[in-house]
């Protein structure tokens, strides 16, 4: 577990990933502005910083920079920004990790394990950060899954659905929520890119909406993923 403050102006991508992060197990702060950060930089000393760069009163890039004079945890640049110079730049600035938008909840605890583990902050050096259900494994740096040891190739959708759906076994996770936190789409949003995800991801798993065997729907509500009973 750690101490996460999350810098996000846009109110829906902030509630998204700081449910996200709670339900890995982190302890989370959330602001909008990058005033309430630098304050909370000074006061609170979270382990890791979670920062987009497009704060309404302060470039997150100078709010990296009052990071590092205010103390040294490490600092995630959360930002749709993905131009080349502008990563090497904020990296070089003394940015731990650059995530570009859009990205998963399990995205964003991979990344915010791996600087911790590396810098030593915190409480998580805890080991192995693959998620498993039964015979299905995925690695969230790697970005890489296997049902039964044998490695299944997904698109990059379908691998943070599957992460999304991992991240909560057992509970059911309502086309709004993936939408949400998966696509970063508003609450309320069309369901039928979902369940045409879900659909590939159950074929690419060996399985079908008829016969499931990780992928269960609960009519009207939503899907869960489960562990397979015995053969």
């Amino acid at each position: 577990m750690a101490r996460v403050l999350l810098v996000e102006d846009d109110p829906t991508i902030r509630e998204a990933l700081s449910r996200g992060l709670r339900t890995h197990g982190h302890v989370v702060t959330a602001v909008g502005t990058g005033a309430e950060a630098v304050r909370l930089l000074g006061e609170d000393r979270p382990d890791v910083t979670v920062l987009d760069l497009g704060l309404p009163d302060i470039d997150g890039a100078h709010v990296l920079e009052l990071s590092r004079m205010l103390q040294g945890a490490p600092v995630v640049i959360a930002s749709a920004r993905d131009e080349d110079a502008e990563v090497v730049r904020l990296l070089n600035a003394g940015a731990d990790d650059y995530l570009v938008k859009p990205f998963s909840a399990a995205q964003l605890d991979a990344r915010v394990r791996a600087v911790l583990r590396r810098s030593g902050a915190g409480q998580a050096d805890d080991g192995d950060p693959a998620l498993v259900v039964g015979g299905l494994r995925l690695d969230p740096v790697g970005r890489t899954v296997t049902l039964d040891g044998s490695e299944v190739d997904l698109t990059r959708k379908e691998f943070d659905l599957l992460a999304d759906l991992m991240a909560h076994p057992g509970e059911v996770r309502s086309k709004p929520q993936l939408l949400a936190e998966v696509w970063q789409q508003p609450w309320g949003g069309a369901d039928r890119t979902v369940d045409v995800h879900l659909s590939w991801l159950r074929r690419k798993l060996g399985e079908d909406a008829a016969h499931p065997r990780y992928l269960v729907s609960v009519r009207g509500v939503g899907i869960k993923l489960v562990e397979p009973g015995p053969a």
